[in-house]
C-alpha cells in the first residue's frame, strides 16, 4: 500500500498473468526508458548503464542469456549503439567458492546514439568484421587478467559494437538478425579464439585439452586416448611420463591438480607441458601458497606466463560450457589474482639464485 508495484519494471509473471505478458511489459517499458535516455543523450558523451543479470542457458554448443538479450534488445531499439561493456568488481566471492554460477561482477555498458543514416549489412559482412575485431579486443582483455567468469559478458561490448553500429544485420532471406543470434555468434567467436590459441600449445597439452573435454577427470578407454594422442602428435606413454595422467588396465585418467606432487622441481623436470605447469600453479595457489607461493613458482618458469594464463582461460571456458562450476573455480581464482601474482614475481626472480634460471638460458 505504501509503494506502488504495478508499474515496477520487472518481468514478474504473477503480476501480468503469464510469462509472455510479463516479458512484453518489461520490453515495452525498458525500450521506452532507453528511448527517453537516447533523446536526452549528448552526442559528445557516452551514456553509461549499470546492469547485472547472471542467468545463462547452454543448448548444444550455444550459450545465451535471456536477461541480456531482452535488455540489449531494448537498448538497440531505442536508437543506441553499444560501444563497450566492462565488468565492475562489486560482488562477494563467497558464492563462487561454494560452486554456484554467480556473477563475479556487475556490467557497465557504454552507449552512444546511433547514426540513423547508417545502412544495413549482410550476415556475411557482420561475421567478417566480427572476426577481425573480436580477437584483438579479447587479447587486450586477457592481457589485463580480467576474470574468466566475466570474459563472456565483457566480450559482448566489442561484439555488439560491431552489430549495433548498423541499422540492421540482414540474414540470407532479408530478415533482420535478432540480438539472440548475434550473441550466439559472439560466443562462438569467443570459443574459436581460445580453441585457435590452443594450437600454439605443446602436443601433450593439446592432448590433455582434448581428453579433458571428452572425459573430464574420469577414466576413459586407453584405445580412445591413444587415437587422440597420436592425432595431437604425442603418445599416452609420453603424456604419462610428463606426470599428468595415470594409465593402466586399459584405462586413462587425467590427474587432478590436488594429486600433483608437492616436491615438484620445474628446473629438473625434463618434460613439462603447459598443462602441468598450470596445474602445479593452481595447486600452490589453492593450498598454502596463495599469491606469494604462485609468484615464487612462476618465477621458476620464465617465459611461460602467457601460455599458462591463456590455458587457464581456455579451461575455465570449457568447464563453464559443460556446467562444471567447481572445476572452473580454481582457474577463475588464479586469473583473478594474476595481477597480484605477477606483481610479486619480479621480486622473487631478483632474489633467486642463478642456477634456478640456468636451465632456461636466463
Amino acid at each position: 500500500m505504501a509503494v506502488p508495484k504495478a508499474e515496477e519494471l520487472v518481468a514478474t509473471p504473477y503480476r501480468h498473468g503469464s510469462k509472455e505478458k510479463a516479458e512484453a511489459f518489461f520490453m515495452d517499458g525498458m525500450t521506452e526508458a532507453m528511448r527517453r535516455l537516447a533523446q536526452q543523450a549528448h552526442p559528445t558523451f557516452p551514456v553509461t548503464i549499470y546492469y547485472a543479470f547472471k542467468q545463462s542457458e547452454t543448448k548444444g554448443n550455444d550459450t545465451s542469456s535471456p536477461g541480456w538479450e531482452s535488455f540489449l534488445e531494448a537498448v538497440l531499439k531505442a536508437g543506441f549503439t553499444v560501444t563497450g561493456t566492462w565488468p565492475v568488481r562489486t560482488e562477494q566471492t563467497a558464492a563462487m567458492k561454494t560452486g554456484f554460477n554467480a556473477l563475479a561482477s556487475s556490467i557497465v555498458l557504454a552507449c552512444r546514439r546511433r547514426d540513423l543514416s547508417t545502412p544495413p549489412v549482410s550476415r556475411k559482412e557482420f561475421l567478417r568484421e566480427l572476426k577481425a575485431t573480436l580477437p584483438e579486443a579479447l587479447a587486450e582483455m586477457t592481457a589485463s587478467s580480467i576474470a574468466p567468469v566475466d570474459l563472456a559478458q565483457a566480450s559482448i561490448g566489442p561484439g555488439m559494437g560491431v552489430f549495433s553500429q548498423y541499422s540492421a544485420v540482414l540474414e540470407a532471406d532479408g530478415t533482420p538478425m535478432s540480438v539472440h543470434d548475434a550473441l550466439v555468434l559472439i560466443n562462438r567467436e569467443l570459443d574459436s579464439y581460445f580453441s585457435g590459441a590452443s594450437g600454439d600449445l605443446d602436443a601433450d597439452t593439446r592432448f590433455c585439452l582434448g581428453w579433458f573435454g571428452q572425459a573430464g577427470w574420469k577414466e576413459g578407454l586407453f584405445g580412445d586416448a591413444d587415437v587422440l594422442a597420436r592425432a595431437r602428435g604425442t603418445t599416452v606413454d609420453g603424456v604419462r611420463e610428463a606426470g599428468v595422467v595415470e594409465a593402466g588396465g586399459g584405462k586413462v585418467r587425467l590427474m587432478k591438480w590436488s594429486e600433483y606432487p608437492e616436491d615438484w622441481e620445474p628446473e629438473t623436470d625434463s618434460r613439462t607441458p603447459v598443462w602441468e605447469a598450470l596445474h602445479h600453479l593452481v595447486r600452490v595457489h589453492q593450498c598454502d601458497g596463495g599469491d606469494a607461493g604462485a609468484a615464487a613458482l612462476l618465477a621458476r618458469m620464465p617465459g611461460r606466463a602467457a601460455a599458462i594464463r591463456q590455458l587457464a582461460y581456455r579451461l575455465y571456458t570449457l568447464c563453464e560450457r559443460k556446467g562444471w562450476a567447481e572445476d572452473a573455480r580454481p582457474y577463475n581464482e588464479l586469473i583473478t589474482s594474476w595481477g597480484a601474482v605477477e606483481a610479486q614475481t619480479p621480486t622473487v626472480i631478483e632474489k633467486a639464485p642463478q642456477k634456478t634460471l640456468s636451465s632456461y638460458g636466463g
